[in-house]
């Protein structure tokens, strides 16, 4: 987004008592710290899972108890659950993971010579047939939707390659699931991420055009999840909206956990404290499917631009602990790789 002037974004500020006045107290962060460790209990968070669905409903219900009215919105989000995702080259094997929307390989596999790609998109061998072994370039991966991402893995399949194993090469070695398209299969074929830290092996393997089977079997299909919304209608002809995804691939602990637990602070304390505005918490699933949860909800839940004085979205700009690249270790401090924008 383009940001305003500092003199406009101060004005618009200091007119928000939401953003300029909101302070959690002692008192209450023993409250925040319990609502984090809520918030990670529900386990996995994938869109429309029991995770998602149980959070919500917890979410749904703390708003309730403080005399909001809710409205649901269900949406419609993919699903896999693998039965099998694994790589295997003759006494090699590591596991993997699907890349949705997932294309199943189904219980045989996808076979064929394994060839490495590298970021560019350039193959060591002929890609006919092959198993592409795709390198990502080295970053804070988080969807496949960028050109780093999709241009090496669209052109292995232009090249004819049967699947893709994309290295997803980052601070951790560990697999980077990268969030997709949610509407529609993203590439020509089954696509799998592989931890940098299994990787080389594998890319051994494929230098000398070793056999390998990629199996991505389970079950898969859409499934339904939902959004809703919190107002307190005060009367009052401008809305404040403050709004935070919940839903994630794995448990979100990071991700997530934070920016949820600030929204429920503050729909407790905005309740209290901002009385010249109504106030509209939305809370949004299928937000790993490129903000799929988000869309559906601004065409049905949201207040009106025009009635809209401001809007605050809590996300993964919350930030966790900060990570050393170089050693693979968390720091004692906040990532500051943080940045508000404006609109």
């Amino acid at each position: 987004m383009a940001t305003t002037d500092r003199r406009s974004f101060m004005a618009a500020g200091a007119a928000m008592p939401l953003l300029a006045a909101a302070r959690i107290a002692p008192a209450a962060q023993d409250r925040v710290a319990a609502d984090l460790k809520s918030y990670i209990g529900f386990g996995n968070k994938q869109a429309g899972g029991p995770g998602d669905t149980a959070c919500g409903n917890w979410l749904a219900r703390e708003l309730d108890t403080l005399s909001y009215r809710l409205e649901r919105q269900t949406v419609s989000v993919p699903f896999f659950e693998a039965e099998r995702s694994e790589l295997v080259s003759g006494a090699l094997r590591a596991p993997v993971l699907p890349q949705p929307i997932v294309r199943p390989t189904g219980p045989e596999g996808s076979i064929g010579p394994m060839v490495r790609v590298d970021a560019q998109g350039y193959a060591s061998a002929s890609l006919a047939g092959a198993i592409a072994l795709v390198e990502l370039p080295f970053g804070r991966l988080s969807t496949a939707i960028t050109k780093p991402v999709r241009l090496p893995i669209d052109a292995a399949f232009a090249g004819g390659a049967k699947a893709v194993i994309a290295i997803t090469n980052g601070p951790t070695g560990k697999i980077i699931a990268l969030n997709a398209d949610g509407r529609k299969p993203m590439f020509l074929g089954p696509v799998a991420l592989l931890a940098p830290e299994d990787a080389a092996p594998f890319r051994n393997a494929a230098q000398a055009g070793a056999p390998a089977t990629l199996v991505l079997s389970g079950r898969g299909g859409t499934r339904p999840a939902f959004n809703f919304i919190g107002r307190l209608d005060r009367g009052k002809p401008q809305w404040l909206v403050v709004s935070t995804p919940r839903s994630g691939w794995f448990g979100c602990a990071g991700e997530r956990g934070p920016g949820v637990a600030v929204w429920l602070w503050l729909a407790r304390w905005a309740r209290e404290q901002v009385k010249n505005y109504n106030l509209a918490f939305v809370c949004n699933s299928g937000h790993e499917y490129e903000y799929l949860g988000a869309a559906e909800s601004l065409k049905a839940l949201a207040p009106l631009p025009a009635a809209t004085r401001f809007w605050l979205h809590l996300g993964a700009n919350v930030a966790a602990q900060d990570w050393h690249e170089g050693t693979g270790r968390p720091l004692p401090n906040v990532d500051a790789q943080r940045y508000l924008s404006v609109s």
